[in-house]
């Protein structure tokens, strides 16, 4: 297998101990200047009513996408007729788009956790970065499935 928009990765014990320990991460762009994508299956300690902005929106997880610029918010999901602008991932997935609308539809409840999920901090690397950690055994690279990416890690 190689590493594609879409890939998800598992760590293996060799990134116990680190901020990456037990992760899932979705590959959500990867071209000659590196990869980014987004832990799926970490939850982070509040809810996207907690942030002051969104006090407003009905309790909904927030996910830790990983440790770079944990000061915005990403989200991906699987309802691009609800949430115009999103770039496709893979089958099943877009990336992006009208964060509104997206706001809009988690209230009026179309959107549910099984059809977006959101993030603070993504996870980046330089090119040539991934593919030595994989090669090193960091990663493994997994089967996609859309049905993994939007699970709901309680």
């Amino acid at each position: 297998m190689h590493i594609q928009s879409g890939t998800i990765l598992q760590s293996t014990a060799a990134l116990n101990h680190t901020v990456f320990e037990n992760s899932r991460i979705l590959i959500t762009a990867y071209n000659s200047n590196g990869a980014a994508g987004f832990i799926i299956n970490r939850l982070f300690t509040k809810l996207l009513n907690a942030l002051q902005e969104f006090s407003h929106v009905r309790h909904f997880n927030l996910y830790n996408g990983g440790p770079a610029d944990m000061e915005h918010l990403f989200f991906i999901h699987r309802k691009p007729d609800v949430i115009e602008g999103g770039i496709k991932v893979c089958d099943g997935v877009f990336y992006g788009g009208n964060f509104t609308q997206a706001v809009t539809a988690i209230n009026n409840n179309t959107l549910t956790k099984q059809d977006i999920k959101i993030f603070i901090g993504y996870c980046g690397w330089d090119a040539g970065e991934l593919e030595a950690e994989v090669a090193e055994g960091s990663w493994e690279i997994t089967t996609y499935n859309s049905e993994a990416v939007f699970k709901n890690y309680l």
